[in-house]
C-alpha cells in the first residue's frame, strides 16, 4: 500500500490500462472503503453499479465516447439513491416525506455519491491502481438510455462514473490552484485575486503545452468556460423528473 501522502498528493487521472483484471481482494478493499463512506445522517443515499461485463462497457462507450470506459478493468457508476429507503418505508408502512423532491435532497444524494467515489479513488490509488475521476458523461451523454442499460429504478440517478485498472501510463501530476486561492481564512478573501488567477491560467497553459502525452494550447479559464457552455445544453432537470424526482425548483415546464 502507498502512504497517505503518496496517495493524495501524487494522484493522476489514468485513461490507459493493462488488460489484466483487478485482483478480487483489491476490489473487496475498494468496495469496503466505499461502504464506509461518511454520509449525511448516515442515510447512505447512494449506490454503486460495478461493471466488468465487457458488452455493457462497450454499450456505455458507444454513448459517451470515453475510451477509458471500454478499456478499464472495472467501471464503477455512482448513483444518488432514494429507492432503498422507500422500499423499507413501504414495507414498514411509514409515511415517506420524499426528501429527494427538494433541492437539499438532490444535493445530499449527489454529495453522498461523490464522497463514495472519492473513497474509491483513494483506496484504488493506495492499492496501486489507476483511475479516471470522474467520468461526467456517464451522467450527461444520454441519461435515459444509460438508466435503461443499468436498470436504474425510480428514485435513483447517475452522478458520475469511475474507471479502474492496472495503469499502462504515468501521466504528469496536473497543477492545481495555489493554497492561497483554495484556502480562505476565517472569511472569503476580499483582496484582488486576479493576478494569482492569471498566473495560474498561465501555469495551466504551460503544462498543457509541455506535458507528456497529448498536448494542447488550452488555458484554464477559457477551457472551463467552454465546458460550462456545453453543459448548459444538458437537460438534467427533465431526466431527474423522469426518474421520479419531482423538483419544484426546475425551470422545465
Amino acid at each position: 500500500m502507498k502512504t497517505i501522502e503518496e496517495t493524495l498528493l501524487n494522484r493522476t487521472s489514468v485513461r490507459r490500462y493493462e488488460y489484466d483484471k483487478i485482483p478480487s481482494e483489491t476490489l473487496d478493499f475498494i468496495y469496503r472503503a466505499i461502504a464506509n463512506t461518511p454520509t449525511s445522517y448516515n442515510g447512505q443515499q447512494f449506490s454503486v453499479i460495478a461493471i466488468d461485463d465487457q458488452s455493457i462497457k462497450e454499450e456505455l462507450y458507444a454513448i459517451t465516447n470515453q475510451k477509458q470506459i471500454k478499456t478499464c478493468a472495472t467501471l464503477l457508476v455512482f448513483c444518488a439513491d432514494y429507492h432503498k429507503i422507500d422500499i423499507l418505508a413501504q414495507k414498514k408502512r411509514i409515511d415517506n416525506p420524499h426528501f429527494e423532491n427538494t433541492l437539499d435532497g438532490v444535493m445530499v444524494g449527489i454529495i453522498d455519491a461523490a464522497l463514495a467515489m472519492q473513497n474509491a479513488v483513494v483506496a484504488a490509488q493506495a492499492a496501486g491502481l489507476g483511475s479516471c475521476c470522474c467520468v461526467g458523461y456517464a451522467r450527461t451523454a444520454n441519461p435515459e438510455k444509460i438508466a435503461e442499460i443499468l436498470k436504474l429504478p425510480e428514485g435513483t440517478f447517475v452522478v458520475c462514473a469511475l474507471t479502474l485498472g492496472i495503469p499502462r501510463e504515468s501521466p504528469d501530476v496536473k497543477p492545481k490552484q495555489p493554497l492561497s486561492l483554495v484556502i480562505h481564512h476565517n472569511h472569503y478573501r476580499t483582496d484582488d485575486m486576479a493576478p494569482e488567477l492569471e498566473q495560474y491560467d498561465q501555469t495551466i497553459s504551460e503544462y498543457n503545452r509541455h506535458r507528456s502525452g497529448t498536448t494542447s494550447e488550452n488555458d484554464w479559464c477559457t477551457h472551463i468556460l467552454d465546458y460550462y457552455r456545453i453543459a448548459l445544453g444538458y437537460d438534467m432537470e427533465g431526466y431527474l423528473n423522469k426518474q421520479g424526482f419531482k423538483l419544484p425548483f426546475s425551470d422545465k415546464k
